[in-house]
């Protein structure tokens, strides 16, 4: 049964689902010859696409808010056929070889566990793609903060398989929770993240993360923390949430910041996307920036 208050759960969760592909499509223009990419980034030069097309980061999110606006939780079945149907349905959205491998399986009728689990030599993916859709989550459980959590790494069972993989998801639920139910910010909010954030590489490279309080310049944090070059949760969370946690109160500054700190900057962007629109509400997210992302 769906709660009482469902409907304002749903509409947090499509409000981070705004927000996070807003910064899908925007991190995915960034790609490209490193000196000109980095001039746009100095200039803040908006991408000149009239039409911003976002990325998996989106179809998965997209597949999440759908399962929650059914259920009002994450069922582990139902969300893996969600996200195959998705797959089928779109697969050149940039799913990586893992994902296309895991969801492929799934549409052609094998068990989502098993699934998930025919990679990496069995451990299971701890890629960063189970990260990447979970704020919503956050933005529906954000009344209570260890739901989020629970449901977070649930959310990724389907299609990660190692206990980072969740760890990841987990997290990032958590922060969206937080931008939406506290004033926290800096390292007292990754903090709050940390508590709730499962044992494991990601947890100990947000420890790092809550350390850095001389950086200013997201592109040193990355070079620290890691900003998804190996597109892992480990190497693409933790400086995820430190450029959230530094500009909460400005959708349009996280941005810029965390696309200066390149890598996998279409993920890091609508992650921190997701969380950040939780601070600012709809009326915080740039008009023209929505205006020219592919309709959802």
């Amino acid at each position: 049964m769906l709660p009482a208050d469902h409907d304002e759960r749903i509409a947090r969760a499509r409000l981070s689902l705004e927000g996070l592909s807003v910064g899908d499509a925007f991190g995915e223009r960034f790609f490209g010859s490193p000196a000109a990419v980095d001039a746009r980034i100095a200039q803040r030069a908006l991408p000149s696409a009239a039409v911003w097309k976002w990325t998996d980061d989106t179809a998965m999110a997209i597949s999440v808010v759908e399962e929650l606006a059914q259920h009002g939780e994450i069922d582990r079945d139902t969300l893996a056929g969600r996200f195959a149907r998705a797959f089928e349905r779109d697969p050149r959205r940039g799913y990586g070889a893992g994902a296309q491998r895991v969801l492929g399986a799934i549409a052609d009728g094998f068990l989502w566990d098993a699934a998930a689990r025919s990679v990496f030599d069995g451990e299971g993916s701890m890629g960063n793609g189970s990260a990447m859709r979970s704020a919503p989550i956050g933005a529906y459980f954000s009344d209570d903060v260890a739901l989020a959590a629970g449901m977070g790494a649930l959310s990724a069972d389907p299609t990660h398989a190692h206990p980072d993989g969740r760890a990841g998801a987990a997290a990032v639920a958590v922060a969206a929770a937080l931008a939406a139910s506290t004033t926290l910010v800096g390292s007292e909010f990754l903090h709050a993240v940390l508590a709730l954030t499962p044992a494991g590489p990601t947890r100990d490279k947000l420890e790092e993360a809550r350390a850095v309080t001389t950086l200013v310049h997201a592109r040193d944090a990355a070079a620290l923390l890691g900003s998804g070059q190996n597109v892992l949760c480990s190497d693409t969370v933790p400086f995820s949430l430190w450029c959230a946690s530094r500009h909460l109160d400005d959708y349009e500054a996280a941005m810029w910041a965390t696309v200066s700190g390149l890598g996998d900057r279409d993920t890091t962007c609508a992650i921190v996307g997701g969380i950040v629109a939780m601070r600012v509400g709809r009326g915080g997210l740039p008009a023209e920036w929505v205006a020219r992302r592919e309709p959802i």
